[in-house]
C-alpha cells in the first residue's frame, strides 16, 4: 500500500492499493519534487466520480504505468472535496489551457506548484483523437527535461491567467458607497430576461443537456416573482420541478435526486447522488410548497429527507457526502430495472406499473428500465395506498443488492445547506422532527469541527479526526445555517453565534483593497497562490451568500458596517451580475436586497414563538424575523417592542415601525405597502 493508507478520504483510500507511488497533498512530496527536481502529477478527483474509477482502472492500477510515473514524476492525489482549494486553481489552469475541464482533472506541475500542463481524463491507449496516459506522460516528462524554459514560460502564463480571473468580472473603479443605490427594478428585470432565453419551455430547466437543476436560479426567479409577481417566474420553476420529481434523475423508489441528467428531458440520471443536491433542492421546495401549497412538492420533501435520514446521516447528526454512480463496477446498476425482474416480483400489477413508470421489454436505457413518469400528472391514476405498497416492494427488494459506494466524510460547508434545507423544510410543512435534525446537526458541526486551542473550524470530518482549515464557504454555509436555525428555534444563541463566525471572516478572509473575499483564510500558505471564487457553481458562491448574511446580520444586530461592506460587494460585481446572470444567480438574488429593501420584523409576547412560526409558514424573502416573549435591549428589532399584555407583531423598515398587528392576515397587508 501506498502512502494514501493513512488519511481518511474514501477518495484517496481508494487509490491506496494502486501501484503507483501517490502522496497526499503537503510537504513531503513537494520537498521530494525539488531534492530529485522532478515534475508533479496532481491528480484531482472524487470518490464517487464515474470516470476518475475508469482512469484509476485502466491506468493507475497498470504496473508499467505505475512504474513509469514512479520513476519520473512525483505523484499526488487530491479529494477535491476535502481540498477545493486546491483544484479551484488547477481547474482554472485547465480552462485556461483547453477551455473545458472536468474529473478527473490531472494537471502537471514544476516542483513549486506552477501548473504546466493540464487535462481531464486520458485513455490507456489512443482513441477518438484523444492523446493516451502513457504518450502524454512520455511527452511531458521530455518537455521537463529538454525543454525546460519552455515549460516554465508557460507555467508562468498559465499561472498568471489563474490570478488574473479573480479580478475579471470585478470593478475597480467604483466611488465610495453612497446611500443611493444604482441596482434598480429594471436591473432586475434585465436579469430576469437574461435568465428566460435560456429557459426550456419543453422539458423545465436551463438550456440542454447535460441538464443540472439549477437550483440557484430557481432561487432568484422565486425572489423575483414574490416582489413583481410575474407568473412567468413561479411557473418555470414549478414547470421544473415538476419536470424533475417525475423524471429518471429522481429516485422514484427511494427518494432523493441525482447529481445531473445526461438527456434533455430529466430521463438518464448520472447516478451519483450528492447531498448539496439534495439540500438546495430541498431548499428551494419548500419555498415552492410555501407559496404554492402543492402537495406534490410536500412529497418531494418528505421522501428526499427520508432517503437523507435513512442513508445518508450519521448517528452523531452529521450527514455524509456522496452515494457512487457505480456498483460492481457498473453505473446505475442498483437502480435500473430489467422487464424479467419486475415481472416476477410485480406479476399482475404490472399492467398498471408498466405504463406509469415507462416500463418495457427492451427498456429505455440499454436494455434496462429506468424509472420515471414521462406523462406526469396526465398518467394514469392510481389509489395512493396501492402505490406506496408496490414502490416499498420494490425498495425492498432493491435493498438487497449491492449497493453503490458511499462516501461517508462529512463536510461542514455540504452539512450547512443540509441543515438549512431540514429548518426550511420544518417551516413549510411543520414537522418536528426536521427541525429537531436541524438543531442536532448545527450543534454537532459547531462542536465537532471546532479548532480546541484557536478560533476557527475544520472543514472535513471522519473517523473522529477533523482536519484542514475551514474554507469561506464553510463559514458563508453555516452563517445561513444558524440564521435558519434561529427562525426555526428563536434561541438568540444561533444569532450570536452567527455573528461571531461573521466577525472571524471578515477578519481572515476579507481582501480589504477590493472589499472581498478570499477562499482560504490568511494563516493557510500551502498553495501557489491565494484566490477568489465569484461563480456559482454546484453550490453557490460563498461570496455571494455572506452578502445576504451581511444584510441580514446588519439588520438584526443594527451593524451599518455590515450593510455597506455588503452593498460594495455587490457594486463589485454589478457588471458581471448583469450581464452574466445565469453564472451569478445567488448574487442576482442577493442583488435583490437593494432593488426591494428588506423589512424587519418583531414579534413580541406571550405567544411569540407560536406566531413566529407560523409567519416563517409563508415565503418573504426580503424579511429579518425575531420573536421574544419580551422586548430585547440586545437586539434592535426587539427594543422598546412591548406593548401591553398582548402578542405583537412589528413590522418596520431602518427601524422605523408601523402601527402593530397581532395576526399574520394583519402583518402581510402591512408588507404589501
Amino acid at each position: 500500500m501506498n502512502r494514501l493508507q493513512y488519511e481518511t478520504s474514501p477518495y484517496l483510500l481508494q487509490h491506496a492499493h494502486n501501484p503507483v507511488d501517490w502522496y497526499p497533498w503537503g510537504d513531503e512530496a513537494f520537498e521530494q519534487a525539488k531534492a530529485a527536481d522532478k515534475p508533479i502529477i496532481v491528480s484531482i478527483g472524487y470518490s464517487t466520480c464515474h470516470w476518475c474509477h475508469v482512469m484509476e482502472r485502466e491506468s493507475f492500477e497498470d504496473e508499467n504505468v505505475a512504474n513509469f510515473m514512479n520513476e519520473h514524476f512525483v505523484n499526488i492525489k487530491v479529494d477535491r472535496e476535502e481540498r477545493p482549494d486546491i483544484d479551484q486553481i488547477y481547474m482554472e489552469a485547465c480552462q485556461a489551457m483547453t477551455g473545458a475541464g472536468g474529473w478527473p482533472l490531472n494537471c502537471f506541475l514544476t516542483p513549486d506548484g506552477r501548473p504546466f500542463y493540464a487535462g481531464t481524463y486520458f485513455p490507456p491507449r489512443p482513441a477518438e483523437n484523444r492523446i493516451s496516459w502513457p504518450q502524454l506522460l512520455q511527452g511531458m516528462i521530455g518537455a521537463y527535461r529538454n525543454k525546460r524554459d519552455v515549460v516554465d514560460k508557460q507555467a508562468d502564463q498559465l499561472i498568471n491567467a489563474v490570478k488574473r480571473a479573480d479580478t475579471l468580472f470585478v470593478q475597480d473603479d467604483l466611488l465610495e458607497t453612497t446611500t443611493k443605490s444604482p441596482l434598480t427594478v429594471a436591473f432586475a428585470q434585465q436579469i430576469f430576461i437574461g435568465l428566460k432565453r435560456n429557459f426550456d419551455r419543453e422539458e423545465g430547466g436551463f438550456g440542454s443537456a447535460p441538464k443540472f437543476p439549477g437550483t440557484m436560479n430557481m432561487q432568484f426567479l422565486l425572489t423575483y416573482y414574490y416582489h413583481t409577481k410575474d407568473k412567468v417566474a413561479l411557473d418555470h420553476v414549478c414547470f421544473s420541478l415538476d419536470k424533475m420529481i417525475h423524471g429518471g434523475i429522481y429516485d422514484q423508489l427511494g427518494g432523493g435526486f441525482a447529481r445531473y441528467a445526461t438527456d434533455r428531458a430529466w430521463l438518464i440520471p448520472h447516478f451519483e447522488k450528492m447531498l448539496y443536491d439534495n439540500a438546495l433542492l430541498v431548499d428551494v421546495l419548500a419555498d415552492v410548497y410555501k407559496l404554492t401549497g402543492e402537495t406534490r412538492y410536500k412529497r418531494a420533501i418528505e421522501e428526499t429527507l427520508t432517503f437523507i435520514e435513512r442513508e445518508m446521516t450519521s448517528p452523531e447528526g452529521g450527514f455524509y457526502s456522496a452515494l457512487d454512480a457505480d456498483s460492481e463496477g457498473e453505473e446505475g446498476k442498483f437502480y435500473v430495472w430489467s422487464y424479467r425482474e419486475l415481472e416476477a416480483l410485480l406479476g399482475e400489477e404490472l399492467d398498471w406499473f408498466a405504463p406509469l413508470f415507462d416500463v418495457s421489454p427492451e427498456g429505455n436505457w440499454e436494455g434496462n428500465n429506468i424509472l420515471w413518469q414521462p406523462k406526469g400528472a396526465d398518467g394514469p391514476t392510481i389509489a395512493p395506498e396501492k402505490l406506496a405498497q408496490t414502490k416499498a416492494l420494490l425498495l425492498k427488494h432493491r435493498a438487497d443488492r449491492i449497493r453503490p459506494g458511499l462516501d461517508d466524510k462529512i463536510l461542514f460547508s455540504w452539512n450547512a445547506l443540509m441543515c438549512k434545507a431540514y429548518a426550511n423544510a420544518y417551516q413549510a410543512l411543520g414537522k418536528e422532527k426536521y427541525k429537531l435534525a436541524a438543531v442536532k446537526n448545527i450543534d454537532f458541526l459547531l462542536e465537532t469541527f471546532k479548532k480546541e486551542e484557536e478560533t476557527g473550524f475544520f472543514h472535513t470530518y471522519k473517523a473522529g479526526e477533523a482536519k484542514y482549515e475551514a474554507f469561506l464557504d464553510d463559514y458563508a454555509y453555516g452563517i445561513d445555517a444558524l440564521i435558519a436555525v434561529y427562525e426555526t428555534t428563536f434561541n438568540s444563541q444561533y444569532l450570536d453565534k452567527a455573528l461571531e463566525m461573521t466577525a472571524f471572516v471578515m477578519a481572515n478572509f476579507l481582501d480589504s483593497q477590493h472589499n472581498l473575499f478570499y477562499f482560504t483564510a490568511a494563516k493557510q500558505t500551502d498553495l501557489p497562490i491565494r484566490r477568489k471564487e465569484f461563480y456559482d457553481n454546484a453550490t453557490p458562491s460563498g461570496n455571494a451568500v455572506m452578502v445576504e448574511n451581511l444584510f441580514r446580520l446588519g439588520l438584526l444586530f443594527g451593524r451599518e458596517d455590515l450593510r455597506q461592506q455588503a452593498e460594495v460587494m455587490l457594486l463589485r460585481l454589478q457588471e458581471a451580475i448583469g450581464k452574466y446572470s445565469s453564472s451569478f444567480s445567488r448574487w442576482s438574488r442577493a442583488s435583490l436586497n437593494l432593488v426591494f429593501p428588506y423589512r424587519e420584523v418583531a414579534v413580541v409576547g406571550p405567544k411569540a414563538f407560536s406566531l413566529g412560526t407560523e409567519i416563517m409558514q409563508h415565503y418573504i424573502p426580503n424579511k429579518v424575523l425575531m420573536a421574544s416573549e419580551k422586548q430585547n435591549e440586545a437586539y434592535p428589532v426587539l427594543k422598546d417592542r412591548s406593548k401591553g399584555e398582548d402578542t405583537n407583531i412589528f413590522v418596520c423598515q431602518n427601524y422605523s415601525c408601523q402601527l402593530p398587528v397581532k395576526t399574520w392576515e394583519e402583518m402581510r397587508e402591512l408588507m404589501k405597502d
